[in-house]
């Protein structure tokens, strides 16, 4: 599984097998069963997690009482609350496997400690904060602009691997829908 997260690192910097090694040790392999919580909202988030196999998910109790998704990481993607990772604050997110999943964990000293001792993870972290800040500004872009039907058709388009592998409700909180919406739009493309 080491593999994935190599192959991770090599699109956006350089390492020897020495340096990969090395760089494995500050991290610790995790795995989780279906529906485990790896942080609950008011925890302060302790960790960050690369998903080695699996589906994870983030989300908050909104003002209803509901849950709502508001990211969600499968293999080779990142997950944590940032704000509480970095500030050492209470999260406002609940992290939360979909599948049964295997991470790479890294706490927060530990992370800093890499950072210091390989210089070259500061860049690979900004690849990474980048493509995920960017992915966010194009989900807001399509909140405001795409009618409900198109914004899942987009999301569907980009990413079949959640439509597939993420349950419909899942899919429907995280695109700010109920169930019986997206099941109508759905009913709708097949027809």
């Amino acid at each position: 599984m080491s593999e994935l997260f190599k192959a991770n690192l090599q699109k956006f910097i350089t390492m020897t097998d020495e340096e990969f090694a090395l760089i494995m040790g500050y991290f610790e392999v995790k795995t989780f069963d279906k529906k485990q919580n790896l942080l609950e909202e008011g925890q302060v988030c302790h960790q960050n997690y690369f998903v080695l196999k699996g589906l994870l998910r983030k989300f908050y109790i909104n003002e209803k009482g509901i849950e709502q998704t508001t990211d969600f990481a499968l293999e080779s993607w990142w997950m944590t609350d940032n704000f509480s990772f970095e500030r050492r604050t209470p999260a406002d997110f609940s992290i939360q496997t979909v599948e049964k999943s295997e991470v790479l964990a890294i706490s927060h000293d530990s992370q800093e400690k890499l950072l210091n001792d390989f210089p070259i993870m500061e860049k690979y972290f900004r690849c990474i904060y980048h493509r995920a800040f960017a992915s966010n500004q194009r989900r807001v872009k399509y909140i405001f602009s795409y009618s409900k039907e198109e914004f899942y058709f987009s999301f569907a388009k980009q990413y079949p691997e959640f439509v597939q592998r993420v349950p419909q409700y899942l899919i429907a909180s995280f695109l700010g829908f109920t169930p019986e919406y997206l099941s109508e739009i759905r009913k709708k493309s097949v027809s």
